[in-house]
């Protein structure tokens, strides 16, 4: 990715802009209870739990009646909190770019079951171990991004990408979005496909 793929006009802000608005107004403020009361257990206790991730799935509107969330069951607590240690550690590492944490951090996760691929459930436990650096992932949030002419492909290491377009487009971003964090962005990516007409490759 060039710095170029990750820069837009000034119409795509304004509509990711209003997006964001149309998101604070149309989310009750207290959505991210959750989120919050888990980002402040990882804060104190430097590791999640199983219970953690399934206040992260509630959160995040995902299934449980699936067979990862069965195997996820049987693997004891104490190892799921030595892979989201490790996780968190890793995002929260300011020595490395947020792209490179990122990436990581969504390594030290992948041998648990119900994060060997796909990225949603796994930002959000990211999104909670480090709050002001790293960003939810999900299919709208992608489809607003290529409706931007940013480009994001499928390939592995497809969470480091995000995290890293979503960290050049607010290293250009106008007035109000100059000072918002990771979760603001990926908050307007993805009310967008929700605000503006559809693109032809949504």
């Amino acid at each position: 990715m060039t710095d170029q793929d990750a820069v837009i006009g000034s119409e795509g802000w304004q509509r990711l802009i209003a997006a964001r608005d149309a998101y604070t107004h149309a989310v009750s403020p207290h959505y991210d209870e959750i989120l919050h009361q888990v980002a402040h257990r990882a804060r104190t206790e430097g590791s999640l739990g199983k219970a953690d991730i399934g206040a992260l799935l509630l959160w995040k509107r995902l299934r449980a009646d699936t067979r990862w969330a069965n195997n996820l069951m049987a693997v004891a607590d104490a190892d799921v909190r030595k892979a989201t240690a490790a996780a968190t550690l890793a995002v929260r590492d300011n020595s490395i770019s947020s792209s490179q944490a990122a990436r990581a951090g969504r390594a030290a996760l992948s041998e648990l079951p119900g994060f060997t691929s796909g990225d949603a459930l796994a930002s959000a436990l990211l999104t909670a171990a480090a709050p002001d650096r790293m960003a939810v992932y999900d299919r709208r949030a992608h489809t607003a991004l290529c409706s931007l002419g940013v480009t994001l492909t499928h390939s592995p290491g497809r969470y480091g990408r995000y995290i890293d377009a979503i960290d050049r487009l607010l290293a250009h971003g106008p007035e109000p979005a100059r000072a918002w964090t990771p979760r603001d962005m990926d908050t307007a990516l993805y009310y967008l496909p929700l605000t503006s007409p559809a693109s032809p490759s949504a």
